[in-house]
């Protein structure tokens, strides 16, 4: 008695293979597409985050010894306050206001990539 014995796959198995790979790649690509812009505004909020902790710890510096750290009047003076003094490349804070002396604390806006947060500065003189 020789029986055959079957050696690999039928055509019908490697099609609905193919059918299902192709069913998760179109439901899977557009989140991967949205990861980008994700990203970008994740960037954006790290460095909002770091200007508004170095106004802080500016501010405290500055209020214990006044020859630290530097003099806040406006929002983008507190970049001076960063490790490095400058923005990364590309980053700019859009909305300049005028951060009152001692203790007034202004929102401002900074943009890069065409993404913006917001950060707080504490003013000192």
């Amino acid at each position: 008695m020789n029986k055959s014995q079957q050696a690999g796959f039928t055509l019908i198995e490697l099609v609905m293979v193919i059918v299902i790979l192709g069913v998760l790649a179109a439901v899977a690509l557009p989140k991967f597409v949205n990861v980008d812009d994700d990203a970008k505004q994740a960037a954006v909020n790290g460095v909002a985050g770091a200007l508004s902790s170095a106004s802080a710890i500016n501010y405290a510096s500055r209020k214990a010894n006044s020859t630290k750290g530097v003099a806040v009047a406006k929002c983008s003076d507190v970049v001076a306050a960063l490790q490095g003094g400058a923005l990364p490349t590309g980053y700019s804070v859009t909305t300049d206001s005028t951060a009152a002396v001692d203790v007034t604390v202004s929102t401002c806006v900074l943009t890069a990539n065409t993404k913006t947060a917001t950060f707080t500065v504490t003013g000192i003189s």
